[in-house]
């Protein structure tokens, strides 16, 4: 509509012009009855002004043709130049998106072929460059090398991908580059091959190197490589930068930390892992929980958190100290132990329970108050229990025990509280209740 508007007053205004001219030239030439007298001895010629005016624009204008239509005919081979570059930039531009397209697609083969003939169009037109020829040329290098990838074509690949990693595309589009230098990661983690992908990593900028991009590739590297430190880092950056949702980001936070305490070999290298974790992620049951048993894994292999008993032999000082350690991993998770699960509570009790043997008053002391404090928790009566038979307190640790065996889920706890029982039946010489306590033990499944 807008355009229709444009042509009515454009057309006007001709209208306008032509009116403006006739009427000059009626005005000027209408009764001009001058002449022009020409003398060529011995001939003297006459004629019209007007003639002479009109002979005069004529030939300007035909001069001015003439000028034109040479220097059209001297621009035809420019011309025809322009025209064949911008026919070999469209011929390589469609192939290029083509590639694009088909690699998208998943049509691998087809993929390499336009990208192939990409690089023909450009090899056959090095005379007559055209805008963005080298980015055409990168991205052709680049998704050749992508489509080889897919088909597993690895020398086809490297040998694309060494193409687009030459320091000149670093000068030339810097960003490219960093592109490049990323996929070429994700095909070394791909490979599973590690080592490649820390060189091609260390190559990055350091900006680049800091974005959510190569972080994840970074993480991705780090857990290829068994670095469970360097993965644990990587992603508490990405959970920095919002890379991925809360949940997601606890999640993974919480499964790397577990693999960096599995992976600890010893308990100095164990307690270097756990200092390097927040008060956070130190407060989480989960975490809590498995430094405590890798610690008593490590302290005694032919002991466990979930095998072992509560009458465990006289700790030797490292035991001891390790016990103590123990207490102190599972600080955070005893104190908001009313808001755990079944499950969790069931699990603490499992890990805490090899270290009541060397606990002080102190701590005996806070079993009984949250027992006290919460006296229908089989699981704390269970674990008050043991604390109570470890300091040989026969009657109240019978008493505890009695009750948690009625109330007891955990199939684990309710046979170490059916075997305790019996133990104290038979310190009191109470063969017959001995008997049936190890009954009721060999009855769990």
């Amino acid at each position: 509509m807008r355009g229709r508007q444009t042509g009515v007053v454009r057309g006007v205004f001709v209208l306008l012009g032509l009116a403006v001219l006739a009427v000059a030239l009626s005005l000027l030439v209408g009764d001009n009855r001058s002449t022009v007298t020409l003398f060529w001895p011995p001939h003297r010629v006459d004629v019209s002004f007007n003639l002479v005016l009109f002979l005069l624009v004529f030939g300007f204008g035909l001069l001015h043709l003439a000028l034109r239509a040479l220097s059209a005919i001297r621009d035809l081979p420019a011309q025809a130049r322009r025209w064949r570059g911008q026919q070999q930039e469209r011929a390589v531009v469609g192939a290029v998106l083509d590639a694009l397209a088909h690699q998208l697609a998943g049509r691998f083969v087809r993929a390499q072929a336009c990208a192939r003939q990409a690089l023909d169009q450009i090899a056959s037109s090095r005379a007559s460059p055209w805008p963005r020829k080298e980015q055409m040329e990168f991205l052709a290098h680049l998704l050749l090398a992508e489509s080889a990838q897919s088909l597993q074509n690895r020398a086809l690949r490297d040998e694309h991908l060494a193409q687009v990693l030459q320091p000149r595309w670093s000068r030339l589009m810097p960003e490219a580059s960093e592109g490049a230098l990323l996929r070429a990661v994700r095909w070394a983690v791909e490979d599973r091959d590690p080592e490649q992908a820390r060189s091609r990593l260390a190559l990055l900028p350091q900006g680049a190197a800091r974005r959510i991009q190569a972080l994840r590739l970074k993480l991705r590297v780090a857990r290829l490589d068994g670095a469970g430190a360097e993965a644990l880092e990587t992603a508490r950056l990405l959970a920095k930068h919002k890379a991925f949702s809360a949940a997601a980001s606890a999640s993974l936070i919480r499964g790397l930390a577990l693999d960096a305490l599995q992976q600890a070999h010893d308990l100095s290298q164990l307690r270097q892992v756990w200092s390097g974790f927040d008060a956070l992620e130190r407060g989480m049951p989960e975490l809590a929980l498995a430094a405590a048993r890798r610690a008593l894994a490590l302290s005694d292999p032919q002991q466990s958190a979930d095998s072992g008993s509560a009458a465990a032999a006289a700790a030797a000082p490292a035991v001891t100290e390790t016990h103590a350690w123990v207490r102190q991993c599972l600080e955070p998770v005893w104190e908001k132990f009313d808001t755990l699960d079944d499950a969790l509570q069931a699990q603490l009790v499992r890990v805490l329970e090899p270290a009541l043997a060397d606990i002080d008053d102190a701590w005996l002391a806070r079993l009984e108050q949250r027992q006290r404090h919460w006296p229908d928790n089989a699981c704390l009566q269970y674990l008050t229990g043991q604390a109570c038979l470890q300091r040989q307190l026969w009657g109240k640790a019978a008493q505890l025990l009695g009750q948690a065996g009625a109330r007891l889920v955990d199939r684990t706890l309710l046979r170490r509280c059916w075997r305790s029982i019996a133990l104290l039946a038979q310190e009191r010489g109470d063969e017959a209740s001995a008997l049936q306590a190890w009954k009721q033990a060999a009855l769990v499944d």
